[in-house]
Order: C-alpha cells, then structure tokens, then sequence
C-alpha cells in the first residue's frame, strides 16, 4: 500500500466523540483479520471475500459489531444470552469418530438454498450442527472448534474499531509485513519507550515502514511538539499514516526533508536553491495526474450529457448547439483547467518549500530530543550522519531486522565514541494458547516465539561532536 507525502483530512473530532462519522478512517476486524479503510457513503468495500456498504455504520460507536445481510447492508448484531443452566452433550474423547465425509446430511446445494432464501449464518451453522451424526459424540473442545471453524465460513460478522498503533501494527505485521521491514508491535513499542517519545518533544525520524513508525510517533505526542521526517527518493511514504486518521492539528508540527540533502546542511552548504533545483515529488506528480485525468472524464461525461440533453431539444436550439461543439469553444475550456492545474500545482510546491525550509532550519539547531531510524537500508552511515542533529545527552534507536547490520553499526559507535548507554536488545514474544477446562477435557499449551532486534543509546554529552 504505496502512497504520497500528503494526508487526507478527516472532519475534525468533537471532545468525547466516539461515533463514526462519514470521513473517518477505521479498521474492520473479522476473527483475527484486520483491514483499514475510509468510511465513504455508497462505496463498496470488500473484506475476506465479503463486499458491503459502510453507509449503516456512520452514527454507531466504534467497537459496534455489523452482521453483512442481503444487498451489502450491514446490520448491527444484537448479542444473545445464553443460559447459563444450559449443559451441552459431548463426549469423551475422539478415538471412535471416522472422518469419511459421511457425518453432514446437508449437502452444499442444500446449504446454498439457504443461503439463497436469505436464512443467516447463524441459523446455518445451528442446522449443519443438527444434521452432523458426529458432533455429540465430540468433546467439548472439539465441539468448540467445530462450532468456530463453522462460524468463520458462514457467518460475516465484522466489527469497526478505531485506528491505533497496536491495531495497525498488528494489521501490516499479519497483511504486508515487508512494507514495515517485519516490525511487530511489541517491538514497535520499545522503541517509541527508548526514544523517549512524548508531547513537546523535537524527534527526527527516517523509516521506510509506509509511515507506521511516523504515525505511532504522532499518536503518542498527541499533536504537541514537532517531528522531522527524513525521507528518501521524491517524497515521503505516508499510506500507514493516513490509516491514522489524525486531525489538521496533528499536521501542523510534522516537517519532512530530503535525506540526500542532509550532508549539504551538515557542510553548511544547504541553500534555498537547492530545493528548487531537487527532482519533484513523483506521488505528488501521480496524484495530480490523476486529479487531472479525473477533471478530463468529468469534462467528457458532461459533453455527452450535454449531447444527450439536446437531441430531445427542439430546433430552435441548433445555435446553441454549434457553439457548444466548436472545438475553438472546447480548446478555451480545456486550457482554462490546466492552466487551474498548473497554478495549483505550483502552489503546492511553493509550499512544500517553504515547509523544506522550516525543516532545515529545526535540523540546524542540533537540539532534537531524540532519534529513531528504522529503514531497509544500512544503519551505520545513516545513524552517524543524523546524530550530529541530536543534542547532548538524548536517546536514539535504531532497528533492523537483521542482526549483522546493526552489529556493525554498534562497532563503530563504540569505536567512535560519544554515546553512552549503547547496547544491543533482541526482543521476544510468545504467544500463549491455553485451554483450560472442567472435567475430563484435556488441558494444552502452545506458544510461539518471534524475535526483532534493535540497538539504542544516547549521545555522551561530556563528548558531543
């Protein structure tokens, strides 16, 4: 999921409100799936092979569970108590039970005719469990699986949560890991405590994580204090940062600076002219592009309604008609948009200038509060080149995703010299999966194990520079 340096405005929050409003960016989430969008009216959204319309869920507070019913409406999903008297018949163990295919009555016409009559997933599930020969049989546990596994299929239950570090962590991690070099949100974590992020702060950041490391940072300073963006190529990649949804608020403290401009600044060679004479953004060029080629279709579209409005017309109308098809008439109108686009466009540059200017004027005070670099490419010339902009006796992070790179890196530092506090930390997680129950079913447990690494520090300020 690519995108350019710019983010879309969601309307601005109201103090307390949690309801979803047209415009909000959220997360749909199904079982342990996770997916971003942007609440639109009458735009089909399509999630593990369902597609429905967000237009019922504007008004409902965030955490509210839809049911996906006929035509892609979406249905909130009242919850049902279960007795609590109500015991269920199972077996004890599974050593009897053949798999052979036979054990479901219900064949797959006879469940797509339910489906067709517009019965439930839920009433679905409850017949392929009356007519499973096999099912009393199971134990508790498998009739637990069993019930879930049913469920996942037949029912499309989604619940709309509010965007958050954790959540879109988690959702890139499962979904595109690549894009955030493999970060996972414990990892994630840790470095937004190490880098000591927080409202009020000047931070410097060059990731290459599709703006998830930028959004945790703006998440957690709250839109207090500024952060710099160090970025490669023709423009920063914001598309995990536009999944945020944060207000124009949040926007106005965040700068972005060309990283193959930060050894002119260190030189003290850095000019206004530079900027101007720097290859232009090509998401930038791509979206105007196609904001242009967009105006193009609309214009066509018109002309053909135009058309299409005058052959009912009656003859007294053919004067107004040649005008309107004088291509001298077309031509005028068609550099009256592009010359809107090109002012447009230099209006954007102009203050992507300006704004390139503010950065570097934040960068040459050398008084940031702290350092995170988390990118695909070596750490060790990145980190030496942007720690001369760290002030004395503030933190840094580093993370890669393999451990050589960042080995290296922590030799020359230590060779170097002026940080102190410098270690390398390979981080842990396991998941645990315990079922405990009452009785004769069997109680297991599972876990899995990941690692990340990362190296921090902080600058020495007895040795600074």
């Amino acid at each position: 999921m690519e995108g350019s340096g710019e983010l879309p405005d969601p309307q601005p929050p109201h103090p307390g409100d949690h309801r979803i409003r047209d415009g909000d960016f959220v997360v749909l989430k199904r079982e342990d799936v996770f997916k971003a969008v942007q609440v639109q009216r009458r735009k089909k959204v399509t999630f593990e092979k369902q597609w429905f319309y967000l237009d019922n869920v504007i008004g409902h507070s965030y955490g509210t569970t839809f049911e996906v019913t006929n035509g892609g409406s979406l249905q909130p999903k009242k919850k049902k108590e279960e007795p609590a008297s109500e015991t269920k018949e199972a077996g004890t163990d599974n050593r009897n039970i053949i798999d052979d295919g036979k054990s479901q009555k219900l064949t797959q016409d006879d469940i797509k005719a339910l489906k067709d009559k517009g019965i439930k997933g839920e009433e679905i599930v409850q017949q392929l469990i009356e007519n499973s020969t096999t099912f009393r049989d199971k134990t508790e546990f498998a009739q637990d699986k069993y019930i879930k596994k049913k469920k996942k299929k037949y029912e499309a239950i989604i619940t709309v949560v509010k965007p958050s570090t954790r959540i879109l962590s988690i959702m890139y991690y499962a979904r595109e890991p690549g894009k955030i070099n493999h970060m996972r949100y414990d990892t994630l974590a840790q470095m937004l405590t190490l880098g000591n992020v927080r409202a009020g702060n000047k931070m410097i950041v060059m990731e290459t994580c599709a703006g998830l490391v930028l959004g945790a940072m703006m998440e957690r300073m709250g839109g207090f204090g500024s952060i710099i963006q160090l970025y490669p190529g023709g423009g920063p990649v914001r598309a995990a940062t536009a999944c945020f949804g944060f207000p124009k608020s949040f926007l106005s403290g965040l700068y972005d600076f060309p990283l193959n401009k930060v050894d002119s600044l260190l030189n003290g060679t850095f000019s206004a002219e530079m900027l101007s004479s720097e290859p232009k953004d090509g998401a930038s060029a791509e979206e105007s592009n196609g904001t242009l080629e967009e105006k193009q279709t609309s214009e066509q579209e018109n002309d053909n309604m135009t058309e299409a409005q005058e052959s009912h017309h009656p003859p007294e109308q053919e004067t107004m008609e040649i005008v309107s098809q004088d291509p001298d008439y077309k031509e005028s109108k068609e550099k009256g948009s592009k010359k809107d686009y090109i002012q447009e466009k230099q209006r954007r540059q102009e203050e992507q200038r300006k704004r390139h200017l503010e950065a570097a004027a934040l960068l040459s005070e050398r008084n940031s509060d702290g350092l995170i670099v988390a990118s695909r490419f070596h750490p060790t010339p990145l980190l030496l080149s942007l720690l001369d902009f760290v002030a004395p006796s503030r933190p840094f992070v580093v993370y890669c995703q393999y451990k050589e790179p960042l080995l290296e890196c922590y030799t020359k530092l230590r060779e170097r010299g002026g940080v102190i506090n410098l270690r390398l930390s390979e981080t842990w997680l396991r998941n645990y999966q315990r079922h405990l129950r009452a009785g004769p079913s069997p109680v297991t447990l599972s876990f899995k194990s990941h690692c990340n690494i990362e190296a921090g520090g902080a600058i020495d300020p007895g040795r600074h520079r």
